[in-house]
């Protein structure tokens, strides 16, 4: 068991269909991980009945649930930074609400956290279609050649961190998917401990997939870009830790 209160963030976008199993299974694992626990669920302007359903699967949990709404869509990586804002316990972790990630390797990122700050996974064989598979592996390559950052399967929507992590990350600047870049780079700028783990990643069974569109990938690279100019103008590693060196 986790020796923190825990805060499981959950984004979701029209997932109604996943969000019974999702929010059963996690509430599951959280009993017996953490001494306390909280799901934030931030729903991203759904138009189904995403929140109603996961209150219904909370059961005789309902008041750890707590609920973040968006009026209109706003994309995953606002979505995933506004519930670690709101989070409120000493671990953090977020999870993807599509049901691609099974709750119980939480368990497995915990394992690492005596001697790690931030816990990923990365996804053993990813059941994705290859087309994402290649655009994963170019962004990848972009975000090495960048950020110094050389980790597996960096944007893995499996996460555990400590709140210093998050402390030290203050503030998030990305608005996209780069949040997982931006939280690897300043944890490794700020000299916290960063360890990756296999998880398995399951092929998405209800709902409609995002992502993997043109535009979304285009601004993502032009957002590569900006986001290192404005860590490398804007941003120093907090005092919580040895800092590294900048090198650009």
């Amino acid at each position: 068991m986790l020796d923190r209160p825990l805060s499981l963030v959950i984004p979701a976008h029209n997932e109604a269909p996943n969000m019974t199993t999702v929010i059963e299974k996690s509430v599951t694992i959280l009993d017996r991980l953490a001494p306390d626990w909280e799901v934030v669920l931030v729903d991203d302007g759904s138009t189904d009945d995403t929140v109603a359903v996961a209150r219904a699967a909370m059961g005789v949990a309902a008041t750890r649930l707590r609920v973040i709404s968006h009026q209109g869509k706003l994309g995953y990586g606002v979505t995933v930074a506004d519930g670690l804002r709101a989070a409120r316990m000493g671990y953090v972790a977020f999870m993807d609400g599509d049901g691609q990630f099974d709750p119980a390797d939480l368990n497995t990122l915990a394992d690492l956290m005596p001697t790690a700050d931030l816990a990923a996974g990365w996804r053993r064989r990813r059941a994705d279609p290859s087309y994402r598979l290649v655009i994963a592996a170019v962004f990848n390559v972009l975000v090495r050649t960048l950020y110094g950052v050389r980790v597996r399967d960096i944007d893995c929507g499996l996460k555990l961190m400590r709140r210093e992590v998050l402390d030290a990350a203050a503030p998030l600047l990305a608005r996209s998917a780069l949040l997982n870049t931006e939280l690897y780079f300043k944890s490794q700028r700020s000299g916290l401990r960063i360890q990756q783990v296999a998880v398995a990643h399951y092929p998405r069974v209800a709902g409609v997939r995002s992502g993997a569109r043109l535009i979304p990938i285009l601004r993502a690279i032009r957002d590569l870009v900006w986001l290192r100019l404005r860590l490398a103008r804007h941003w120093r590693p907090s005092s919580l830790a040895a800092p590294v060196p900048e090198s650009s």
